[in-house]
């Protein structure tokens, strides 16, 4: 991708009405762009992080057997009737059609996905299942002031699971446990805690991932032995660690970035979801479900991943790889060699984000690189092809070196 081609910019400075350093950050970058309080639209940079996100939760989701579909976000009135949550769910976007039926947007889709499971459940052996989708959600929060992190419309995955018996459950929710932390490690995200939360009207507990961030909007205490953590809202009846029952817990700022809960037959019950056990018994379907907010990680991976000058991306989340650049300074020699390096990159399938505007400065283009921080930036300069070589610099370290092109192709690829 050529930047001079790229319609977005970069900017200084953002509205002082945008008060998260997320949503600040990715804004000043070009990555995302604010129609209105909760509501954004990601740019093609964005787009491509998001993407990449969204990939790496598709690829775990898929290891524990989820199957992926799209359902849909108007929902009607009567599926949400159904389980009491029309009147209760607060944050209900609800409206009506020309004919006067209502409808709602949906926020989550435990109505949706209950009773459409419903119609190919009918025996034990049909069981387990899990589906998941990644879908715009939409709730009408009163405070949409956090960015990616708290919106009024936003990407989500959400994977439910439909179960036999408590056992298998159990058995599927550890497994759920294991693929979020390898997500969240894929994402380039170190410190995330398995947390502690109230199950509400579903269990005792449910659990949180929560990653530390000095800026975080949670509050979560961590157990000094085993590493979990309690959410602020139950630490009042639980003053010790649900799992080791240790009272040392330490108190830190966090960033909620996926829950868990177990369902059990909450919904399946309204909806007669049921199945026909070995003896010929009619049993209800146990259920889970697993939510990450898509653009909520993304937002995340910014609050957790940057320095003065700009965003550092994790490798594998980059919109690119490589942001190349040229100093050509007029020199038709110079950006005649930067681009060979851009094809020579492009044909070696590395990812190249090419800054070949001709109307900025160096300082200029050093200053977006480190803002937009893609993993590797490459100069091109009359210095450096003197030398039939590029100066290669990884993003959030000082050292430059002088590389061959030839070098550098190796260097990434492995």
């Amino acid at each position: 991708m050529r930047q001079s081609k790229l319609f977005t910019k970069t900017f200084k400075e953002v509205s002082k009405d945008e008060t998260s350093f997320n949503a600040k950050m990715l804004i000043k970058a070009g990555f995302i762009d604010k129609l209105a309080a909760g509501i954004y639209t990601f740019l093609p940079l964005g787009l491509r992080t998001h993407n990449k996100v969204c990939n790496i939760i598709r690829e775990e989701m898929d290891s524990i057997d989820g199957q992926e579909m799209a359902m849909p976000a108007l929902h009607p009135k009567k599926v949400w009737e159904k389980t009491g949550r029309w009147k209760d769910f607060d944050v209900l976007f609800k409206f009506k059609l020309a004919n006067e039926k209502e409808y709602a947007l949906g926020p989550t889709h435990e109505e949706v996905v209950t009773p459409l499971v419903k119609k190919h459940v009918f025996s034990y052996k049909d069981l387990p299942i899990a589906v998941y989708h990644i879908q715009t959600k939409f709730r009408n929060e009163l405070r949409a002031k956090a960015g990616l992190l708290r919106g009024r419309e936003f990407p989500m995955k959400d994977l439910y699971s439909f179960h036999r018996d408590k056992k298998d459950l159990d058995n599927y929710y550890e497994k759920v446990k294991e693929a979020y932390f390898k997500i969240f490690k894929r994402c380039g995200l170190k410190n995330v805690y398995l947390t502690y939360a109230s199950g509400g009207a579903f269990s005792k507990y449910s659990h949180e991932f929560q990653a530390l961030a000095e800026k975080g909007e949670d509050t979560i205490y961590l157990c000094q032995e085993c590493s979990v953590g309690v959410n602020e809202e139950i630490i009042k009846e639980q003053d010790c660690c649900p799992l080791c029952k240790n009272k040392k817990l330490k108190k830190e700022k966090a960033i909620e970035i996926g829950n868990i809960f177990k369902l059990g037959t909450r919904f399946s019950k309204p909806f007669d979801l049921s199945y026909i056990d070995q003896k010929g018994k009619k049993k209800d379907v146990e259920m889970g479900c697993y939510g990450i907010g898509t653009g909520r990680l993304m937002g995340t991976i910014v609050e957790t991943n940057f320095d003065k000058k700009g965003i550092i991306w994790p490798d594998l989340v980059a919109p690119y790889q490589i942001h190349l650049v040229c100093l050509d300074n007029g020199k038709e020699k110079v950006s005649k060699a930067a681009d060979e390096i851009y094809q020579t990159l492009s044909d070696n399938k590395l990812e190249v984000f090419y800054d070949d505007r001709k109307d900025k400065s160096p300082g200029e283009k050093f200053a977006d690189a480190d803002l937009i921080g893609l993993p590797v930036r490459l100069v091109v300069s009359s210095k450096t092809i003197e030398k039939n070589s590029v100066e290669f610099k990884e993003r959030g370290k000082e050292k430059t070196e002088l590389m061959k092109i030839e070098e550098v192709i190796l260097r990434l690829k492995d």
